[in-house]
């Protein structure tokens, strides 16, 4: 059977939310789209213009919607006749796990919640023939906590921000923050974001020129956070907020903005609640990418790639994060050393090459 006639399945539960976890599944799906596969997605409304103006992504344009069996109380036996058919499927867990007739089935472990693992009899039985995937090293580590072995596949970065050719002197005076609105999980604290922002222009008249800029998805659901966001920025025309931007503004605005702020996991234990902290961190990487002057919270995945002062900045509080930002932004050299790294960094490790080539030796395909 040639590659063109293959099929490979996703059930994503979040799809809708097009947040960085489905941007990572369907970039799989993309590697597959590229290998000749049919590429078939369990959801009742086909999301496909959703999906591209949120993300580059080539594999919607041919991908098929099909209903979704997940959500419309299936028997066992006819989720096994309908994924008989497929060569590879991918599930998004949410805690719920199912029997598959595919030949090769895949968990993608987004969240390091204990919740969604549980190891009952049932569930082992219905794994039989799966493998968990993850996209760190942070969630490996407490997957393998709960008893879970996993493999890391890591995310790619879009090419057309890899490429930029950016200069520091055509950089804006732009704070940048991207990150989807909501105060549950792993919120990405646009709260203290704002705050911060406020006491750094306040503490230093080198920022007093500078805007603030925070983008992100937004969900109808979501709407009272974001309008407390605005109360809390109350008439200052200096915080801007874009919500659901056309992916093409949000590579600009990535392009013209001088420092990235990423504040999630805030004050969190995460030892305790590894869930609340980022698990990963898609935008500092698109912002490292991009030339940006990158600051994170040292806490889940961001703390595993970077390194303080060469590729990046990390920092444990807002007095910290304003101190350095003070010191950082006369220091020429600095600026320049960590934004050469940043931008390597990403272009060895976060390549589409790289991604594409670790997800073949995963699936144990050879390309043609």
């Amino acid at each position: 059977m040639k590659n063109k006639l293959k099929k490979v399945g996703l059930y994503d539960p979040y799809l809708d939310t097009l947040g960085g976890g489905e941007k990572y599944i369907l970039s799989i799906m993309d590697v597959f789209a590229d290998l000749g596969y049919e590429v078939n997605i369990f959801w009742d409304k086909d999301l496909t213009k959703e999906i591209k103006e949120r993300f580059k992504l080539r594999c919607i344009d041919t991908s098929k919607f099909l209903p979704n069996i997940f959500k419309k109380n299936v028997s066992t036996l006819g989720t096994l006749k309908t994924l008989k058919t497929f060569d590879y499927f991918f599930y998004v867990t949410d805690g719920s796990y199912f029997f598959s007739g595919a030949k090769n089935n895949f968990v993608y472990a987004m969240i390091p919640d204990k919740k969604l693992y549980s190891r009952s009899l049932i569930n082992k039985l219905k794994l039989t023939n799966y493998q968990f995937i993850t996209h760190s090293i942070f969630t490996q580590k407490w997957l393998s906590k709960f008893g879970i072995k996993s493999q890391v596949l890591m995310p790619y970065i879009d090419e057309n921000l890899i490429s930029q050719n950016i200069k520091i002197n055509k950089k804006e005076k732009i704070i940048l923050s991207v990150g989807r609105f909501f105060s549950h999980l792993h919120s990405k604290r646009q709260d203290l974001i704002i705050q911060a922002f406020k006491d750094l222009k306040a503490k230093s008249n080198g920022f007093s020129d500078y805007k603030l800029v925070l983008a992100g998805g937004l969900m109808k659901e979501d709407q009272e956070y974001l309008n407390d966001l605005k109360k809390l920025a109350g008439n200052d025309s200096s915080i801007i907020f874009e919500t659901n931007v056309p992916l093409d503004k949000l590579d600009k605005l990535y392009k013209l903005s001088n420092y990235f702020w990423h504040f999630t996991g805030y004050d969190v234990d995460e030892e305790k609640n590894p869930e609340l902290v980022e698990h990963f961190g898609i935008t500092p990487l698109e912002a490292m990418a991009s030339g940006c002057l990158t600051f994170c919270y040292s806490a889940g995945g961001p703390k595993e790639l970077i390194i303080d002062e060469e590729n990046g900045f990390l920092f444990l509080n807002t007095d910290e994060l304003i101190d350095k930002m003070i010191k950082i932004d006369p220091d020429k050299q600095l600026k320049e050393k960590v934004i050469s790294n940043g931008k390597q960094f990403v272009k060895e490790k976060f390549s589409y090459e790289v991604f594409r080539d670790q997800l073949l030796g995963l699936i144990k395909v050879r390309p043609k």
